[in-house]
């Protein structure tokens, strides 16, 4: 019995010390790992863009006059050549206060003064000619006689031609002081109270659609007197659209024509794909919101998503663009949260036997999230990420999540 409780006593005795030695035992530190691993990754640069109809079509009017309320509104599809995008009236003529109504009134008694002289010379014409062309018969007839000279009928026929030419003289100025009577009474004229419900007449100019597409706005859908050339509408296809961005002048000249971009954000689903067409050689300054001055550069994209994809999208639509810089397919890469600064190289905690080991690597390319490794790790390591002040060199771990790295 004594031996039992010897043995007992043992046996508590190294429970308890070996609780003691477990408890005094460094715990692992919990960490998060991520695998290193290789696939496809891609260096983009981020703008806002605007979408833009490709070719707008301003139609103009092409006279001055009065156009009548706009036969089509923003969103109406036209037709080249058929669909009447505008209809233009002649002008009326302006209100005359009372000095010029008063100098139109007394021009248009001036004209008519004219025209009643212009009839009396033509009367006085006509008893002149008919008073030569009796005398002229009369010589003629004494010719024939003997009884004058020929060389007073000679007289006598130039002086009736003479008279028929002043006749004519007389009629036309007759006719021209008449004219001028009527432009006189024309400046009298008021301007008239057009009919709303009234059709048109013949007089009208009416404009058809210079190219097929939708009418992206309208000036002024109300009825007004416009002057030759003003702007009355636009037309575009909302088919054929670019986007314009902006960048950076420093990341515009990463980028190469034919770059492949992402358009997100756009207000519909998925991520629309696009290229780059143009870059401008030229950069321009612009204030930022921060009150900073920057110098961007200008780029035009072109859609590769067809039309049926990107539904809704219009004119002057904002869209928010990534822009490849660039690319490779086959890229062994770590989370950039792995990286930290030793020594003045880049190094990461890499798992070994349950224990964080220091390494240094040699970082390539660095995307949004991820970095690329040209050395210092292999594919399948597990890297700490985000490593604390409680990770040395031979610490313990235990992984708290296992997070593989996705590129981008």
């Amino acid at each position: 019995m004594r031996m039992f409780r010897i043995i007992a006593g043992i046996m508590l005795a190294a429970l308890v010390l070996g609780g003691l030695v477990w408890a005094l035992l460094p715990k692992p530190v919990l960490v998060d790992l991520a695998e290193a691993r290789r696939g496809p990754m891609e260096i983009t640069v981020s703008g806002e863009g605007v979408t833009k109809v490709r070719e707008k079509w301003a139609v103009t009017a092409p006279v001055t006059g009065n156009t009548l309320r706009s036969p089509v509104d923003v969103g109406d599809e036209v037709e080249k050549g058929r669909t009447i995008v505008a209809i233009i009236q002649p002008a009326e003529p302006a209100f005359l206060d009372a000095r010029a109504r008063r100098l139109a009134e007394v021009s248009v008694e001036e004209a008519a003064a004219a025209v009643r002289l212009a009839k009396a010379n033509l009367s006085r014409s006509d008893a002149q000619l008919a008073h030569l062309e009796a005398e002229l018969e009369r010589y003629r007839v004494l010719a024939e006689r003997g009884a004058v000279p020929i060389t007073m009928l000679e007289d006598a026929e130039q002086s009736a031609i003479t008279a028929r030419a002043e006749r004519e003289v007389a009629l036309y100025e007759l006719e021209q002081r008449k004219a001028t009577k009527v432009r006189m009474e024309a400046q009298l004229a008021a301007p008239t109270t057009p009919d709303p419900d009234g059709e048109p007449g013949e007089c009208c100019m009416r404009i058809t659609a210079p190219q097929g597409g939708t009418v992206l706005d309208v000036v002024d859908i109300n009825a007004r007197l416009v002057e030759a050339g003003a702007t009355l509408l636009q037309i575009g296809d909302l088919s054929d659209l670019e986007i314009e961005v902006d960048l950076l002048s420093t990341d515009a000249v990463e980028i190469e024509r034919g770059a492949r971009a992402y358009v997100e954000r756009w207000g519909g689903k998925g991520v629309i794909d696009a290229k780059v067409r143009r870059i401008d050689p030229s950069a321009f300054a612009r204030v930022s919101a921060l009150g900073i001055e920057e110098q961007r550069v200008r780029l035009l994209l072109d859609f590769l998503t067809p039309p049926e994809q990107r539904q809704g999208l219009g004119d002057q639509y904002r869209v928010f663009v990534r822009i490849v810089t660039w690319a490779g397919e086959d890229v062994l890469q770590i989370p950039q949260s792995a990286l930290f600064r030793h020594a003045e190289r880049w190094a990461v905690f890499v798992e070994e036997d349950g224990r964080a080991a220091l390494r240094y690597v040699e970082i390539g390319h660095m995307s949004g999230e991820t970095a690329e490794v040209l050395a210092g790790v292999d594919p399948g390591d597990q890297v700490v990420a985000y490593p604390g002040a409680a990770i040395e060199t031979g610490v313990k771990i235990e992984p708290r999540s296992l997070n593989e790295v996705s590129g981008n």
